[in-house]
């Protein structure tokens, strides 16, 4: 009784303690809510308008899809309303391509050669730690969660499926760094195609007894001495498609040759600089139409969809253990190891991504995405332009993690539908080539299928199965495509943080920097934020 009565002043104090700050948190609280006016509320619906629409426009699209299933439209109409989506779709891979090939020699012609090489080697090192991450991930996951229980006979198949060996799919890779022609880079890609060809081939000497019996007949001698054989040979073929790899490529060179010209490569940096800036205006143009496009694409998609009936067990389950590797990766993994390199508040930077996020769910597209993603790091997250205009365009076209985690998972469900044992070995090969494949898979929609295939072949599994689970792609294919563009990002931050010192020298060598620029004059301005106060590079976006 003793005892408890000595301890009761030190809870009774800590509880005070508490109390009072409590209070005094609601004090400050209640002293903040009365003191907002009428123009502080106006101020945070214009700083935030893009992203308050575009989230209005994803709640809206869900409900006015849902509500226009039960009427049953037709293809052609299904195609007439997504019509403003895809218009959408149409206006950013407009700007893809220019946005690529200006941002990476501008920024690469900002640095010198070490500078960029140390640059290029933490996001090099970054992509692969959060892919190798993701497929690791993916692969727990799978296995703790073993969603193909059962058999595939009762599952529904949907679609077909295109061979690729993968020795091919990987010289393909190749091939496509470096374009033969840099215009025909701009729409088409490089893709290996099948063709049979027939060829005769000699009957060995044992086989020519026969030979006496026809003697007499020379056209029927020579027809037994020979016979037909089919083979199935690689032949050069193309895609639609940019070439993105190959631009990448082509610009970094470009930009580096550009660095080392100094004055002489002037008149050519000022030209991309201002190509960037040109592009990034466009973007700020966009971006006001950005809310109504990805309402009719979600909309569009939704009415589009397949009858739900047939995402039932083990698919809704693979669906489910999908979005729970997903949402390990994006909410726990990346803002993690945001935080132990850049000691600050992932979220504050997640927030700030907000309305690329938003994009990349209803465009499923990460290379349509590029513009805005460029828009909210640089003037929502305050990120360097130098930084900016490096890492992300690689990003965009090798970093894929929601991509790597989805095949690694994919190929084990597989496995497990088919009653397939993987051993240690196999599992390792699975990891290997997913982090390979989804190197290749090009930042557009549905890209991972494709990949898929090299995947499935690597471990002896059917490529025919992966029918099983296009039911359910289109959806988890806007989810990963979100994960890819919030490990680009959050790329970007820690590769800045990583280079600040390589950045001071070259602002101190340069004398007049980028940053100094920005202060000056705030390029690609939006509309309604002409007449505001530049952001300090360091700011956090209100939300």
């Amino acid at each position: 009784m003793t005892k408890s009565n000595g301890e009761d002043p030190r809870s009774g104090n800590r509880m005070e303690r508490f109390q009072q700050g409590v209070r005094k948190r609601t004090l400050l609280a209640k002293k903040k809510v009365q003191s907002i006016t009428k123009d502080d509320v106006k101020g945070y619906l214009v700083r935030n308008a893009f992203v308050l629409f575009t989230v209005t426009a994803v709640i809206v699209g869900i409900i006015l899809g849902f509500s226009l299933r039960p009427y049953k439209m037709t293809y052609r109409e299904v195609k007439y309303f997504s019509f403003p989506g895809e218009l959408l779709m149409r206006m950013l891979q407009m700007l893809v391509l220019p946005l690529i090939v200006s941002s990476l020699v501008t920024g690469t012609a900002a640095l010198d050669n070490k500078a960029s090489g140390r640059m290029g080697m933490r996001a090099i090192v970054y992509y692969m730690s959060t892919t190798i991450i993701a497929v690791i991930i993916g692969i727990i996951i799978v296995v703790i969660i073993h969603p193909g229980k059962g058999t595939k006979e009762n599952m529904h198949r949907e679609g077909k499926i295109m061979k690729v060996t993968a020795a091919d799919a990987f010289l393909d890779l190749i091939r496509n760094m470096f374009p033969p022609n840099l215009v025909e880079a701009c729409f088409k890609q490089f893709k290996t195609n099948y063709d049979k060809r027939m060829f005769r081939v000699a009957i060995p000497p044992n086989e020519t007894s026969i030979v006496a019996s026809v003697i007499n007949n020379v056209s029927e001698a020579m027809e037994t001495l020979t016979r037909m054989k089919e083979e199935v040979i690689p032949v050069p073929g193309a895609v639609n498609g940019v070439n993105a790899l190959g631009l990448v490529v082509f610009s970094i060179s470009f930009g580096l040759v550009i660095g080392n010209m100094k004055e002489q490569g002037q008149p050519l940096r000022h030209f991309f600089d201002s190509l960037n800036e040109a592009i990034m205006r466009l973007v700020a143009l966009i971006m006001w139409y950005a809310p109504l496009g990805i309402m009719f694409l979600i909309a569009g998609k939704i009415v589009e969809m397949e009858d739900m009936g047939v995402i039932g067990g083990q698919l809704a389950m693979y669906t489910v253990t999908v979005i729970i590797g997903l949402l390990i990766h994006a909410i726990i993994v990346l803002p993690l190891l945001y935080f132990l390199v850049v000691r600050k508040n992932p979220w504050v930077f997640i927030g700030g991504l907000l309305q690329a996020l938003i994009t990349a769910l209803g465009t499923s597209s990460s290379s349509a995405t590029l513009p805005i993603t460029f828009k909210c790091l640089e003037e929502n997250n305050g990120v360097d332009k130098r930084i900016t205009r490096f890492v992300l365009p690689v990003g965009a076209t090798i970093n894929m993690d929601g991509t790597a985690l989805y095949e690694a998972l994919a190929a084990i469900f597989i496995a497990q539908v088919n009653n397939f044992e993987l051993n240690f070995g196999q599992i390792i090969t699975i990891s290997i080539t997913a982090t390979a494949a989804s190197i290749g898979a090009a930042g557009i929609p549905q890209a991972g299928l494709v990949t898929m295939v090299i995947v499935l072949t690597s471990v002896g599994l059917p490529t025919e199965d992966i029918t099983l689970i296009i039911a359910v792609d289109w959806f988890l294919d806007r989810l990963r495509t979100t994960t890819n563009v919030l490990g680009d990002s959050i790329g970007a931050g820690i590769v800045e943080h990583l280079s600040r010192n390589e950045l001071k020298n070259r602002d101190a060598e340069m004398g007049n920097s980028v940053i100094e620029e920005n202060e000056m004059k705030k390029p690609y301005q939006l509309i309604s934020q002409e007449n505001e106060s530049v952001k300090p590079l360091d700011s956090e976006t209100k939300m």
